[in-house]
């Protein structure tokens, strides 16, 4: 069997491959058995792949999210590059996901996802996934939705940059953790841990811009604002929260562009 397979750097920085988080994107006639789907994603060996196959119902495209240990309810940089790859002259293109429809647009150079909100909102106290990041929070949370996000809150950009995690540790929590501040030059900074998951440190983590984006337009005062992703690749992205949707919007460059053989 021969899948067109695409490797694309999601929500990249100033628009430069090598930087963001890379997505493989593979192009289904048919669904093939859970358990291959799997096996390909570890044979990728990276933070997400995402298949893809044509539509029998209202989108464009069904669309699923495997990393190397699971199958996921919801990714930002997957879809990204997912419409970054099949969007072609059109303005927009549909999802069907285990999320819902979701819908990716053009807007200038970038591409715009709307992704569902995380909703509910609790302080967390839990002393020991604190010193498991190594850090003393001003505030921690736990952010619902389509993904669950346990939250730190730290001063500055300075301080996120600097959580050196025990991900041994860390193996306690199946949710994404999250460290997040205000910026230097954006108006947020954040780095996402997904051990649960089997990645210690994600480049780039749209679903964890869902769950934290209407926290902080809340504490910002305001529904538009800019987000760096302060990991060792970095990422830019463009957030919006408006009608309990989070609009993510970044820019996309395809590395690799070929066919996986199985």
């Amino acid at each position: 069997m021969q899948i067109p397979f695409h490797q694309v750097d999601a929500f990249v920085v100033d628009g430069r491959p090598l930087t963001g988080n890379p997505a493989a994107v593979m192009l289904l006639d048919e669904w093939l058995p859970n358990a291959t789907l799997q096996a390909i994603a570890v044979e990728n060996n990276l933070s997400e792949t995402a298949f893809l196959k044509r539509s029998d119902g209202a989108a464009d495209w069904d669309l699923r999210w495997f990393t190397p240990a699971t199958e996921v309810d919801l990714c930002g940089h997957a879809t990204i590059a997912s419409a970054h790859v099949v969007i072609g002259d059109s303005d927009a293109v549909t999802f069907q996901t285990r999320s819902g429809l979701l819908t990716a647009s053009r807007s200038e150079e970038s591409i715009v996802i709307d992704l569902p909100a995380a909703d509910r909102f609790q302080v967390l106290e839990d002393a020991a996934l604190a010193n498991a990041l190594g850090v003393e929070p001003a505030e921690m949370i736990k952010a619902s939705g389509a993904e669950d996000c346990l939250v730190a809150l730290l001063e500055n950009e300075a301080a996120v940059r600097a959580v050196t995690p025990d991900f041994h540790a860390m193996r306690l929590w199946s949710d994404l953790v999250v460290v997040t501040a205000p910026g230097d030059d954006t108006d947020i900074a954040s780095r996402v841990f997904a051990v649960g998951y089997g990645i210690d440190e994600d480049p780039v983590t749209g679903a964890a811009h869902a769950a934290i984006v209407p926290w902080w337009a809340q504490r910002l005062g305001k529904e538009k604002f800019t987000a760096i992703q302060a990991s060792a690749r970095g990422g830019q992205i463009h957030c919006t929260y408006v009608d309990d949707r989070v609009r993510l919007g970044g820019r996309c460059a395809s590395v690799i562009e070929g066919t996986f053989l199985l």
